[in-house]
Formats: structure tokens, C-alpha cells, sequence
């Protein structure tokens, strides 16, 4: 039979695994956002949109739209990083890093896509911990030294038949990535969808850290950094007047 006070050992003893198991937990879990998809882009223009299809001619300019989305749930326009990292205490974790700060355009001709550049502000990068965030700035990518990323189209893309038919239409973007002041040639695998006066696109492209001169920022709390990992993108694009 149990007595008041080992009724009272017991219920700590309880409160002590509860705490201890769910203390495991909150270090241990992973709360790296998703990456950017073809249906949340969608969800987006069809809010902007109303669920308009595009219509009339896509010749022209294409222009960043700042206005479409927010950044506060990523439904906006957003670009940056995406690492795995081992951090002290903690262990295994997804490093993700974003900023709204993204200007470009494209420019569609017929059925190319003959020019595209988009530059983005690395000195905003925000991730989930304000020390990760401050070491950025003087190493790892060292935004105070090298403040932007920018993407410029090398080769034409060609819109399919269908493209403007509010369908999900994959790239392979070849073109030139700089990046902590290194020009590499990547190729970015990207989707696209067209709306009425609107085009979303989500993509990513691996980035290998040796190849832009980074070197991986390690110390007390961060254990280890990955040799790669995503420069990844969601951008919504207007069609100027």
C-alpha cells in the first residue's frame, strides 16, 4: 500500500522523466522550415490571384513584386541557406537562413526566357538564432565582406505550349551563381507558374562551401558544418507596365 509520502516520491520521480523526456525533445527536434513547394506558391497566387489564370501576352519585363506575400510565414518572396550542422549539447540540426531583401527580373520574348538577374541582400539573412545570424556577418559567408549573392541567366529558356496554363512548368536554369565573391556556373532546378499579371517560382541549386571559399565556421556551440548545402528561393514576379 502506498503511503502519502512515497504517493509523493513516486509523482516526482514521474515529473522528473516527463521533463527529462520532453527536455530531450525540445533539444532534439528539428524545426528547420519547409522548403519551398510548387503547392505553396500555388496557394499564394491563387490568394493574389483569385484563382485568375494568366492572360494576353507574357512579353516583357517580369519585376520582383514585394508586395505579394509575407515574409513572416514565407509566402513571400524570400532566398537563402540550408545546412545541417552539429551543434554542442543539441546534436544534429538544420541550419536555415532567409531573407525577404531579393530584386531582379526576367524577360520573356516569344518562347524564351532570354535574360534573367536577381541579387540578394546576405547582410538580412535571418535564422532561427540571433548568434548564428552574428557570426555570419564576420565569418562562414562573412556577409559584412561580401553583402550580396547574385544569379544571372546564361542560357534561354523555352516555355512550353502549355506554360501560361496556370500549370506547374520545371527549369533546369543554367547560369552564373556569385557568391561570397566567387562566380561559379550552376544550374538551378526550379519550378514555375503562371497567373493572371503574376509568376511563381521555387527552386533550389546544391552549393559544395570549398567551391565559393567558405570555410565552415566551427567553435564551442557548432560541432561541425556540412561540406554543402541548398541556396534555395521562392519569388513572385509582376509583369511591368
Amino acid at each position: 500500500m502506498f503511503t502519502p509520502r512515497k504517493v509523493v516520491i513516486l509523482a516526482v520521480i514521474a515529473a522528473v522523466i516527463v521533463v527529462g523526456v520532453g527536455g530531450w525533445w525540445f533539444f532534439l527536434r528539428d524545426d528547420a522550415p519547409d522548403k519551398a513547394s510548387a503547392d505553396s506558391v500555388r496557394e499564394t497566387l491563387d490568394e493574389e490571384t483569385e484563382g485568375e489564370s494568366a492572360s494576353g501576352t507574357v512579353d516583357g519585363t517580369w519585376t520582383i513584386d514585394s508586395s505579394v506575400g509575407s515574409f513572416d510565414d514565407f509566402s513571400g518572396n524570400w532566398a537563402g541557406y540550408r545546412i545541417d550542422e552539429e551543434l554542442g549539447n543539441i546534436g544534429a540540426n538544420t541550419a536555415v537562413g532567409r531573407t525577404p531583401d531579393v530584386t531582379g527580373s526576367i524577360t520573356i520574348a516569344g518562347d524564351k526566357v532570354s535574360e534573367g538577374s536577381f541579387e540578394v541582400n546576405m547582410t538580412t539573412l535571418k535564422s532561427d538564432k540571433d548568434l548564428r545570424d552574428g557570426q555570419m556577418k564576420g565569418r562562414g559567408l562573412q556577409t559584412d565582406t561580401f553583402p550580396t549573392a547574385t544569379f544571372r541567366l546564361t542560357d534561354p529558356l523555352t516555355l512550353p505550349d502549355n506554360a501560361t496554363s496556370g500549370g506547374e512548368v520545371p527549369f533546369s536554369a543554367k547560369g552564373e551563381l556569385t557568391l561570397h565573391g566567387v562566380t561559379k556556373s550552376v544550374t538551378l532546378d526550379l519550378t514555375a507558374q503562371f497567373a493572371s499579371g503574376k509568376i511563381g517560382i521555387n527552386g533550389s541549386a546544391p552549393v559544395t562551401l570549398a567551391d565559393y571559399d567558405i570555410e565552415k565556421p566551427v567553435g564551442f556551440s557548432v560541432v561541425s558544418v556540412a561540406d554543402g548545402g541548398t541556396f534555395e528561393f521562392q519569388l513572385y514576379l509582376s509583369q511591368s507596365s
